[in-house]
């Protein structure tokens, strides 16, 4: 499946996908010196195009036909370390939104910090994805639980054209380990350290850290210890010759990103793209997981000989589309979503020999995977079904002489 990332940084959401065998074809990042660092490492394109600007990237988007859309817009106004108040870079999960509702991938993974599933821009955001019939996994994940050695939780909201909400989390609980993921896991005896000094936002919280127990978040600030630092009851040493703050390089490992990625920059640059970052195992964590639920659902659904048969002898795919065109004045996307929701439907309940489209709706109704789709999905289909019927009698096809076909019927 072809994947485009949005706010795509130096590169740690599109490592992880990549890493789980999905083919990003494309990436956008406003910020020069993280597009020059992401360039360093992949071999497709990066777009240093302003997502803000909806009309001109979803142009560029639409050109590279994703099915999938990751990404995770800029954080800082809902962060913990940030101004705790929505600014600027909130009006951008809206302008994610608005480019998922012109293109309308199957799918899309949205990610963010743990406090923006409660802004006032996500729930305008979510109310588009609901609008345009996703079905939604919302779900905040602890790094340190899904393959990283870090305590970082981070807000992620994956959608499904179509599917039903929840349609992921009991995957993604169940491949999380039961204990949270430490440096010395990670690291084993690479380390020549025990201690180290993360710079604490405020001198009321701790700042020396041990190997035995998973990082704390990585920020986008990496500074030394300073002079006269006055310790704190819960920090995990005293301060002493021994104890140092990570390196550049480091930091980079904890966020799991591989010993030889490229980095580019003033160490500042650097130091803000790695905090900034997904980690790369985290993505990986959640790519990984929805591969296989797209793997697993294609086998499940895969669509029988006979109904493929049936689709190429009545020119389904083109001329039921054309004939929304021609004669109902359909847009050509609307038409082609229609043509989907009524494969979708076949896909759930195949259509008997001469069976009549209210009785098949009927028994299609009772269906689980179709009670347990959104009513507007649901709706959509069945305008979509109802279509299907009429374009058969306005074309005079006689579906009494199709042979009956076999697959995945539900009573």
């Amino acid at each position: 499946m072809r994947i485009v990332d949005l706010f795509a940084g130096c590169g740690g959401l599109s490592k992880g996908f990549q890493n789980a065998g999905f083919q990003i074809v494309a990436a956008f990042e406003f910020w020069n010196k993280a597009a020059e660092c992401y360039a360093l490492n992949f071999s497709h394109p990066v777009f240093t195009t302003d997502l803000s600007n909806i009309e001109e990237a979803v142009g560029k988007i639409q050109d590279l036909q994703p099915n999938i859309i990751i990404g995770g817009p800029p954080c800082q106004d809902f962060s913990h370390a940030g101004k705790r108040v929505e600014g600027s870079r909130a009006g951008l999960t809206e302008a994610y939104a608005e480019i998922v509702r012109a293109v309308r991938p199957k799918y899309f993974v949205m990610e963010n910090v743990d406090r923006a599933r409660n802004s006032c821009a996500f729930r305008e955001a979510h109310a588009v994805f609901k609008q345009l019939g996703y079905g939604l996994t919302m779900m905040v994940l602890d790094a340190s639980r899904c393959g990283v050695p870090q305590k970082r939780k981070r807000f992620f909201c994956i959608g499904e054209m179509g599917g039903a909400d929840d349609f992921l989390r009991e995957r993604l609980l169940a491949g999380q380990s039961s204990k949270d993921m430490t440096l010395r896991d990670y690291f084993g005896a690479a380390l020549d350290f025990e201690f180290y000094y993360r710079h604490p936002r405020n001198y009321c919280r701790r700042a020396v850290y041990s190997i035995d127990e998973p990082a704390p978040t990585m920020r986008g600030v990496n500074r030394p210890v300073p002079k006269g630092y006055p310790g704190h009851p819960n920090d995990a040493c005293p301060v002493d010759e021994n104890v140092r703050a990570l390196t550049t390089l480091e930091r980079s490992l904890i966020q799991t990103f591989p010993a030889d990625y490229h980095w580019c920059g003033s160490k500042t640059d650097m130091e803000q793209m790695i905090g900034n970052a997904v980690p790369v195992k985290l993505g990986e964590y959640v790519a990984r997981t929805l591969k296989n639920y797209i793997e697993r659902k294609n086998v499940v659904y895969k669509q029988p000989v006979e109904l493929t048969f049936q689709f190429a002898e009545t020119g389904f795919r083109q001329d039921f589309s054309e004939w929304l065109v021609e004669k109902m004045r359909l847009a050509r996307r609307t038409a082609g979503d229609m043509a989907s929701r009524v494969k979708r439907a076949h896909s759930i309940r195949l259509m008997d020999a001469g069976e009549e489209t209210v009785l098949y709706l009927h028994r299609l109704s009772q269906c689980p995977e179709f009670r347990n789709l959104s009513p507007s999905v649901r709706s959509q289909i069945k305008r979509a079904v109802a279509l299907y019927d009429e374009y058969l009698r306005a074309t005079s096809y006689d579906r009494a002489e199709v042979p009956p076909r076999y697959g995945s019927h539900c009573s």
